[in-house]
């Protein structure tokens, strides 16, 4: 046996975390915590994983097959809006790791994978309490990280809300934290507002491994000259740099591969989330540089002969988000009601929509985000704790005494941003 596999063999006995183990006992498929994946980036350095929006069981799929291609460790995530209580794709919370469990034995897949809850968020009070017995829900159902994204929320409350729901998280999950509402109305974030948030965080023995910001991306079908903001980025990694926690960029599509370049080579971040480009992607349909998809000149989509679904497919798909009344923007809620349509094409169609996604996201891996070849180093980060578990990358160093509720809500006001709530405190 050579020495990759007896890693993976080692790996694969202390690196699952208990809840996989749990689920699928006698699986070969190593499924991690999402600290195992962000601690391979940072041993290479200026890497960045890639978090696939998985909406459809073809953009799982090719992701998979992507990541084994460049040996990269990976993140399969869904964020709420797309696989929460209120779904529009037919991957969600709760069947994720169920299918990424199915899919890596079934593709021979050898690197790690995290199984990613992304933007869990929370807006109000009930959202909190909901959140409180759907967090350990996700976790039972194979989630191996989340990201708590209550950035909706003025600073204070956002900070109090992230505190009230560490402990439904396991410790050894890992965790992200977001500043700033991804295409908010309340501006970029700001280091000041970063610094807020991950010094409270810290103060409560919360060590998240990533933050992400409104760094000038947006969500979804969008290519600009601005998009996102390296200097500031930089700007606010640097004003955090001593809490250890790597950057999370969202939004990636509509942003060109020169810019994730530099996001990967002046920035701290680890983690890049792409959703929109991957479903076009899957459908066959033309997409740029950005992963926008493109319009011809009546403002529709330009489907690829031969690529994705059938044209006869595609056609049907289009006029009932012409019935639907759908903006380009809305065709992201075609994937639960054609799901399973699409699974049903002949096979060869259905291999051609995995090998463009898996195409694509070889190209980011290889030649965009550099993670090639991080798998390897993932595994050694298991290997070296000898555990599931690889703990914290900072100890706290902040004083628990400066952090009270009461303390929370009077240092927000000072820091700009969306400062402290007005009325009742959260939690009253």
């Amino acid at each position: 046996m050579s020495k990759i596999d007896k890693d993976f063999n080692k790996a694969l006995e202390v690196g699952r975390p208990p809840n996989i183990t749990k689920l699928f006992p006698n699986s070969k498929a190593l499924l991690v915590s999402g600290k195992v994946i962000d601690r391979g980036m940072l041993t290479k350095g200026h890497a960045i994983a890639i978090a696939a929006n998985a909406r459809n069981s073809f953009v799982l799929r090719g992701a998979l097959r992507a990541a084994q291609r460049a040996n990269a460790a990976i993140i399969i995530e869904i964020a709420k809006s797309e696989g929460g209580a209120k779904a529009y794709c037919a991957v969600n919370y709760w069947t994720m790791a169920t299918l990424v469990d199915a899919a890596y034995n079934e593709l021979g897949i050898t690197v790690p994978v995290a199984i990613h809850a992304d933007h869990y968020t929370i807006q109000n009070d009930k959202d909190i309490a909901s959140a409180k017995t759907e967090i350990p829900s996700m976790f039972d159902a194979g989630i191996t990280s989340i990201a708590i994204d209550s950035s909706h929320l003025p600073d204070d409350r956002s900070l109090l809300a992230s505190i009230e729901l560490n402990p439904f998280v396991p410790k050894w999950a890992g965790l992200e934290t977001e500043v700033g509402e991804i295409k908010g109305k309340e501006g970029l974030s700001t280091p000041e507002e970063a610094l807020f948030l991950i010094q409270g965080l810290n103060a409560h023995d919360i060590f998240p491994d990533w933050i992400a910001l409104n760094n000038g991306t947006t969500h979804g079908i969008e290519e600009s000259a601005s998009g996102i903001q390296v200097d500031l980025t930089a700007a606010i990694h640097k004003a955090v740099e001593k809490y250890k926690v790597s950057g999370a960029q969202h939004g990636t599509s509509g942003n060109s591969s020169e810019r994730l370049r530099q996001i990967a080579a002046k920035t701290n971040t680890t983690k890049a989330n792409v959703a929109t480009a991957l479903q076009m992607i899957s459908w066959g349909l033309e997409v740029n540089d950005y992963g926008n998809a493109i319009l011809d000149e009546n403002k529709n989509f330009k489907k690829v002969k031969g690529a994705g679904a059938t044209e006869e497919m595609w056609a049907e798909m289009a006029a009932y988000a012409g019935e639907k009344g759908f903006k380009a923007g809305d065709y992201k809620k075609l994937n639960l009601p054609f799901e399973n349509r699409l699974t049903g094409l002949p096979v060869e169609v259905r291999e051609r929509m995995v090998k463009g996604v898996e195409d694509f996201v070889y190209n980011m891996i290889v030649n965009v985000l550099n993670s090639k070849d991080t798998a390897p180093l993932a595994i050694e980060a298991i290997l070296k704790a000898n555990s599931y578990d690889l703990g914290p990358k900072v100890s706290r160093l902040e004083d628990p005494k400066e952090w009270t509720k009461e303390q929370i809500v009077e240092k927000a006001k000072t820091i700009g941003g969306k400062g402290a709530a007005s009325g009742k405190d959260f939690g009253d």
